[in-house]
């Protein structure tokens, strides 16, 4: 009763400007509920339009800002998307910050036990799962987790589904998929899974590693950050390799101090070498003229009048866009550049950011499975951008801005001769180049097969 009635007034006090359709009540009850678990909407304003209409538009805000989104105050399309993603139970805060009073562990010999186990994974896989979950943490870190099999652990881990006896219930499939508790007595450090979600050890549906590695998190002190590229955003996305940022680890680490045995781990590598036998390439992209190649942190331009390939980092020139970028292309008849990462892409004309950037990749007409697009490139001469994900590939109608039907297809079937998955690609006069670890492949878009492979870093004059 005590929300319903806090809806309507909001509802009431947007209603004075307009008359607002069934479809809008629906989205406004989804925001309040939204705002009040993760941003502190208050209730008990029964009886204050004025209160609730500017404390409704304030946390929006906070979300807004939290988020990196454009600061409207509004229930706008971007700021909906995201709250319908995906994510963690713990409430947001900005940057690495960790639990009022910085609550943390006073031993460095945390244990922790598995009351449950999920039917969707074997036994072996979960228990991995948690074990390289919580082995994320003590790499960094002095800690030690030592496994219990019966009695009470510090950390209490746990599938339940709806209401799970700690009165923060579940919501179903998808929306929340965990939540955690910080370090304390009774509850703390306990960490609880959504037993109506689909828990995985690859891609599909949600990574139990990553959730878990994200929910250890909290129970060890860490609360959310607003670091897109952090394991500590609450925003769930798949991705491979080592899953700690800088912030994470420097978060932790005020914590706990860092690991006196090992030496330090880089999150972000130097800068690449060009003529590394090994190189491989996260994107390239045409820029007017320039070929643009992504690695790690780091950009290469190339120029025919310039004689060696300029390496930068990606924030000196584009400060806006992430240190990580997944995918790029240029769209030469819009003079722009469209910069992926994660679940977000951002559009450049020339060096300059556009505005109403960044956007979703789900605008594209992509699934919102599709957590993050592997390589993306322009074919000029049909008008088409190609979206790879993993094994799979979608074709995008720049003319129209829609999906072309009949899409995703497979990678290996479509493109015989370069294997399943792709890390970048680029078109230059008929032929596509297919980059995949160190390797690339020089393909005939027309003849359909490729005519040449070379190592990737050929292109660099290696």
């Amino acid at each position: 009763m005590e929300l319903t009635a806090v809806v309507l007034l909001v509802i009431a006090a947007h209603a004075l400007a307009k008359p607002i359709s069934s479809e809008e009540k629906d989205k406004v009850l989804f925001a309040e509920k939204y705002l009040r678990r993760y941003y502190g909407m208050p209730a008990g304003l029964q009886g204050k339009e004025k209160t609730s209409d500017v404390m409704y538009k304030k946390k929006i805000q906070e979300m807004q800002e939290f988020f990196k989104l454009n600061v409207t105050g509004k229930l706008d399309d971007d700021t909906l998307e995201l709250m319908e993603m995906a994510r963690c139970g713990v409430p947001d805060v900005a940057e690495y910050n960790h639990f009022p009073n910085d609550l943390k562990w006073k031993t460095t010999e945390v244990t922790f036990r598995i009351l449950n186990y999920t039917p969707d994974l074997r036994k072996a896989d979960v228990d991995r799962a948690v074990r390289n979950g919580l082995n994320v943490w003590s790499s960094v870190t002095p800690l030690k987790f030592k496994k219990l099999y019966e009695g009470n652990a510090d950390i209490m881990i746990s599938f339940g589904a709806r209401e799970h006896g700690d009165f923060n219930p579940f919501d179903g499939p998808d929306g929340l998929l965990a939540h955690a508790y910080p370090p304390g007595n009774g509850i703390g450090g306990d960490t609880h899974f959504d037993e109506d979600e689909t828990w995985t050890k690859d891609f599909h549906e949600f990574n139990l590693f990553l959730v878990a590695a994200h929910e250890f998190g909290h129970a060890l002190g860490m609360a959310h950050s607003s670091d897109p590229g952090s394991l500590m955003y609450p925003v769930y996305s798949y991705g491979k390799g080592y899953p700690l940022s800088e912030d994470d680890i420097k978060g932790i680490q005020s914590l706990y101090g860092e690991n006196p045995n090992h030496r330090r781990i880089k999150p972000k590598p130097d800068a690449p070498s060009k003529c590394d036998p090994e190189l491989s390439f996260d994107a390239v992209t045409e820029l007017r003229g320039e070929t643009i190649i992504f690695k790690d942190r780091f950009y290469w331009r190339l120029h025919s009048q310039i004689p060696e390939p300029e390496q930068t980092l990606i924030k000196s020139t584009w400060p806006e866009i992430p240190n990580k970028v997944d995918a790029a292309y240029e769209n030469p008849e819009k003079d722009v550049v469209i910069i992926f990462s994660g679940i977000k892409m951002w559009a450049l004309n020339g060096y300059n950011l556009v505005d109403g950037y960044p956007k979703y990749i789900h605008k594209l007409g992509l699934p919102k499975t599709v957590r993050k697009i592997d390589a993306a490139v322009n074919i000029r001469d049909t008008g088409k951008t190609l979206l790879f994900v993993e094994e799979e590939y979608w074709s995008y109608d720049e003319r129209t801005g829609t999906m072309d039907s009949g899409y995703p297809r497979s990678i290996e079937e479509d493109f015989p001769g370069i294997g399943d998955e792709v890390d970048a690609a680029a078109y230059h006069f008929g032929y596509l180049y297919f980059y995949h670890e160190h390797i690339q492949f020089e393909y005939s878009y027309n003849s359909r097969k490729v005519m040449r492979i070379m190592r990737a870093n050929s292109i660099l004059n290696c």
